[in-house]
């Protein structure tokens, strides 16, 4: 890095999330996605500072208290306390929970207000139109669908009130040049584009304030209004950094923001209403707002009302905080919508944290205690294989890449950098044989170059995930004597620094494997998960109807028919065998910017499911996902075959300029 000290600062937040109800998995994983990106900024040697908190004012609050015959600020302690709790379990490091009902915060809401006001871009009028109370937002009749909420589907009141006026208007073409001036203000790119066509349509002047509830910030010029929630709650990016009191030396070093990361229902308050009030206010704005997409169940996406929240804190007590951070940060694709099933959760610590990860970990550990007395030892001067050079050439870039993937907020990818490494040691072993080097004396130099090897993946590897799940390195430490915690990412990207000498303590494994037999898995949605009883003829053909139907006998379609389908190219980034199941692949694809997961019943086609790795193929996009063996398939990739099917390819895009989430016409 060539940045100064003082340049060196990282700034992050999540939005401030709601208390109507507890947080469910959608929540920690905006949350995750926060802590792991700070901590990898602390690891790159940044003064860090992150911010989460509650937001707690307007209407919907005021009615679920009183429905719950309490005040506003009792139902709202219950609750926020149990949003800190979950924080605690998660390992969430912030440093600072904002609460909109703090005084720090209330007053710093009113004097932008009032300073906006003096500037004379809030004005009073009256009101009349379509107010969302679930949403805490207003709508005009052109807005609404089916004469409902636009965002939430459910059903608007129609308001006619005195209200205070925010000139939102006349900030459009200002704010428009700055979105084209600063492309990456907005991510991803489809968010960006959503938000200029949402400008480009015209921006109203925004309703501030309201008179008919009470549980509020008090408008400073007017105490018969309280401030409008959005105003409200935006302004907490500021205010917990002491913006406009008489210690503002947190807003001075830390804005403006480097990312507000939110969920992408509420990117366009972030993306467009909270730029214009900070323009109107003269400030600077954040660096970037990236809108994610959501957690789904196959039932779609989650809510109180449908019964499928999924609540952390139970996934938590069976299978620990470290797996479940790496489920959500590996499994979707952060900013495109991903799917949440236990099954998957269940799949991905087998697969990658117990049988990849945990297990180069142990074998290694058991081996220097078997052929060394459990020290680990020295490297010989001279290479033990073929295979060491390929191996540290392989060490030495995962971590930049890694680095690369996170500074565009792209977690999977950058685990799966990190996983090349894992997996590339764990085919090392298989390749230089220990045990066969153990039986021969004249070996044991090259025996001691390949375990210190092994060592120095497990410690380079482990060092990567810190920021990910920040329990492995001391887990990981007690096993191998080696010093974890603490430790640079730059210690991370370089080979060669094993402490050799120190005794390896044999323990558990650090991630069991889990027999997805005995544990109880809820089924989110059954109806949705399987349509239909499968007959036992259709259960054997499962893997081959999925990429191989027979071409006979079908009927003509027309043109619109084949408008139906979502063709889309997509580049195979993993691609492994189904445990248990002789017939099936699954793929990991990357779709534009999305990861899919695909199971193909392909198999026996292709011995080595490696070769596909890098290879582009071509997904039918729009089908259902699909339960699989446990996996949800979401998609299937086209295949040719035989009549006989004696012989299956997947059909390629073999030029290298057309890329992946290109659609196939």
């Amino acid at each position: 890095m060539t940045e100064s000290a003082e340049a060196k600062r990282f700034y992050i937040t999540t939005p401030i999330y709601y208390p109507s109800a507890n947080l469910h998995i959608g929540h920690a994983y905006c949350t995750v996605m926060a802590d792991t990106m700070t901590r990898y900024k602390r690891m790159q040697g940044y003064e860090t500072y992150f911010l989460t908190g509650s937001d707690e004012h307007g209407q919907k609050i005021e009615r679920v208290a009183k429905a719950e015959g309490v005040t506003p600020i009792e139902y709202t302690d219950k609750i926020v306390a149990t949003f800190q709790a979950l924080w605690e379990r998660l390992l969430i490091s912030n440093d600072d929970f904002i609460r909109t009902t703090q005084p720090r915060h209330m007053e710093v809401v009113q004097k932008i207000f009032q300073t906006i006001y003096d500037k004379g871009d809030i004005y009073k009028s009256e009101y009349e139109g379509h107010y969302c109370t679930p949403c805490e937002t207003f709508f005009t009749e052109r807005q609404l669908v089916d004469g409902n909420c636009p965002d939430c589907g459910r059903p608007t009141e129609l308001i006619k009130e005195e209200s205070y006026f925010f000139k939102m208007s006349k900030y459009q073409d200002q704010l428009l040049q700055y979105i084209e001036d600063h492309p990456d203000f907005i991510q991803p790119v489809a968010r960006r584009n959503e938000m200029i066509n949402f400008i480009k349509q015209g921006l109203e002047d925004l309703c501030i304030s309201r008179t008919t509830f009470d549980w509020g910030i008090p408008v400073p010029i007017n105490d018969k209004h309280v401030i409008y929630v959005w105003f409200d709650a935006l302004t907490n990016y500021i205010s917990a950094l002491g913006y406009m009191s008489e210690n503002d030396e947190l807003f001075q070093k830390f804005w403006p923001a480097d990312i507000h990361l939110v969920g992408k229902d509420i990117a366009r308050f972030h993306a467009i209403i909270w730029p214009c009030i900070l323009m109107a206010a003269d400030l600077p704005l954040p660096k970037q707002v990236f809108g994610h997409g959501w957690v789904l169940l196959n039932s779609g996406k989650m809510s109180k009302s449908k019964g499928n929240v999924v609540d952390p804190n139970v996934l938590l007590d069976k299978y620990g905080v470290d797996a479940i951070r790496y489920f959500l940060l590996r499994e979707i694709s952060t900013g495109s919508d991903g799917y949440y099933s236990e099954e998957a959760l269940v799949n991905r610590i087998n697969i990658d944290l117990a049988n990849d990860y945990g297990n180069l970990v142990s074998r290694s550990v058991a081996m220097i205690d078997k052929y060394f007395g459990g020290i680990v030892p020295a490297p010989a001067a001279a290479p033990a294989s073929e295979f060491d050079a390929d191996l540290k050439a392989l060490a030495e870039s995962v971590g930049n890449e890694a680095a690369t993937y996170l500074e565009k907020m792209d977690f999977p990818n950058a685990l799966a950098s990190i996983w090349k490494l894992i997996s590339r040691a764990n085919k090392y072993i298989d390749e230089t044989a220990p045990w066969v080097l153990a039986k021969d004396e004249s070996k044991k130099a090259d025996l001691g170059t390949v375990l210190y090897n092994l060592m120095e993946c497990i410690r380079i590897s482990t060092i990567l995930l810190t920021p990910f799940m920040p329990l492995v390195p001391g887990k990981v430490a007690e096993q191998t004597g080696q010093t974890l915690e603490g430790r640079t990412w730059a210690d991370g990207c370089t080979w060669g620094n094993v402490e050799t000498g120190v005794k390896v303590c044999k323990k558990e494994a650090i991630f069991p494997r889990i027999d997805p037999k005995s544990l109880d898995l809820p089924k989110e949605n059954a109806k949705a998960e399987q349509p239909a009883k499968e007959s036992k003829k259709e259960a054997k053909q499962e893997g081959k109807k999925e990429e191989a139907p027979a071409a006979e006998g079908k009927a003509e379609i027309t043109y619109d028919d084949f408008a139906k389908l979502d063709l889309r190219v997509v580049e195979v980034l993993e691609c492994s065998k189904v445990e248990k199941a002789d017939k099936l692949l699954q793929f990991k694809l990357k779709m534009g910017d999305e990861i899919r997961t695909v199971v193909s019943g392909i198999a026996k086609f292709y011995e080595n499911p490696e070769a596909l790795i890098g290879k582009k193929l071509v997904l039918v996009a729009n089908l259902a996902p699909k339960k699989i063996r446990g996996i949800v398939s979401h998609g299937m990739l086209l295949s040719a075959a035989t009549d006989d099917d004696s012989l299956l390819q997947v059909l390629q895009v073999t030029h290298e300029d057309i890329p992946s989430g290109s659609t196939v016409c």
